[in-house]
């Protein structure tokens, strides 16, 4: 049954979701939050959907969830959802709750929302709760604490820059910080940075390719396998299902581009890889969040025959034998360098790289090194709720 309360001091009224149409003003809250912040961009609804609904997200496989809006005087000021993921108590902990798309117009709002998804997880024998995880570390992660006066790339949060005393009013303290890294590609690859591209050129064992299209499936195979090797000692990390994999395949395969997606060989054994896709979020920026009815032509002119003009690189992967070794920073640099010589012929003039873990030294070394600079910071929260 569906619940619905209501603060008697404010009638600020939470309604829990229960169906397609509240899913739908779940994801227009954002309408209200953001209604005066000029960078912010609504994100497609027909996208939001497919990540929200239990049978659309293969998430919902291995997690309970459960999702609130804040409505007062007819207007929705607020969400949050509460999650208990198995895969991640697993890799992290029993009793480890998750809350994530967090937004609220107001303090008071948010109180009553994290009381609500604090007291949700307790209720279910959780002890810690943590997030915003939207809906997990394999999507939209932490909450934006630093960098407001830009849009956000495509597949990252926004946030408001009172949110930070809000969750920590409520109890919430700094679990880990996320940094994106933003890279203008009109500037040359430092002398430096192009000296370890070239070691690895000239390694022999060494050999650089495209994904190749025809073989799509089994190349997603093969970036998974680096990926959850490369990762699985990340904080946060929960590795994909093989649902999970094939959902993320389908999603991304009209924005995979052969001269934007490398894998590295190392004596032929695939050992990294790095993914660049467009920031489809400054190609849907006017349209509000809709497809229809013209969105989607306009949508498909540009992506057909816009420039490229803006990326950014959500999955990047080295397996571990050479994390922390020099050859593995110049395989980094040589998919970087190369991809970034094909986006920019094409008119990009801006990626973004991240989200990179505050403390992975070596890959925020490898950034700094060939010129990128931090430009947003996310931060994840935790608080015990015994």
């Amino acid at each position: 049954m569906p619940s619905s309360s209501a603060s008697p001091a404010t009638s600020t009224q939470i309604r829990e979701i229960v169906d397609n149409k509240g899913l739908k003003d779940f994801v227009n809250v954002t309408r209200t939050v953001y209604a005066d912040d000029p960078h912010w961009v609504q994100p497609l609804m027909m996208e939001r959907m497919d990540a929200l609904r239990a049978d659309k997200n293969p998430y919902f496989d291995h997690a309970d969830v459960s999702m609130w809006i804040a409505e007062r005087d007819g207007q929705q000021i607020g969400r949050i959802s509460a999650q208990i993921d198995h895969l991640a108590q697993e890799k992290w902990g029993p009793n480890l709750g998750h809350f994530g798309f967090f937004e609220a117009l107001d303090q008071e709002t948010a109180e009553i929302l994290l009381k609500t998804a604090e007291d949700w997880l307790k209720a279910r024998g959780m002890t810690r709760m943590q997030g915003p995880w939207s809906l997990s570390s394999a999507e939209e992660v932490g909450t934006l604490v630093d960098g407001f006066d830009t849009p956000p790339c495509v597949m990252m949060p926004h946030g408001r820059p009172s949110y930070d005393g809000w969750l920590n009013n409520h109890g919430l303290e700094k679990a880990r910080d996320m940094f994106a890294y933003s890279l203008d590609l009109t500037i040359p690859m430092p002398d430096r940075a192009m000296r370890i591209v070239k070691m690895a050129q000239k390694n022999k064992r060494v050999t650089m390719r495209p994904i190749d299209m025809k073989r799509f499936d089994e190349e997603v195979a093969v970036v998974l396998d680096i990926y959850n090797e490369a990762w699985s000692d990340n904080w946060g990390y929960v590795p994909f299902t093989d649902k999970e994999v094939a959902h993320g395949a389908k999603s991304l395969k009209p924005v995979v581009k052969p001269y934007r997606t490398y894998i590295c060989e190392y004596d032929g054994e695939p050992v990294a890889f790095m993914l660049t896709i467009p920031d489809v979020n400054h190609k849907i920026s006017d349209l509000d969040g809709k497809l229809f009815p013209f969105g989607i032509f306009k949508l498909a002119y540009r992506m057909l025959n816009g420039k490229e003009n803006r990326c950014r690189v959500p999955l990047m992967g080295v397996r571990k034998k050479f994390q922390r070794g020099p050859l593995g920073a110049a395989m980094s640099m040589w998919m970087i360098d190369v991809s970034r010589q094909h986006v920019e012929k094409r008119g990009a003039y801006w990626g973004e790289l991240g989200w990179i873990l505050e403390d992975n030294d070596g890959m925020r070394s490898i950034l700094e090194e060939i010129g990128c600079v931090v430009y947003k910071t996310y931060r994840v929260y935790e608080k015990r709720i015994v």
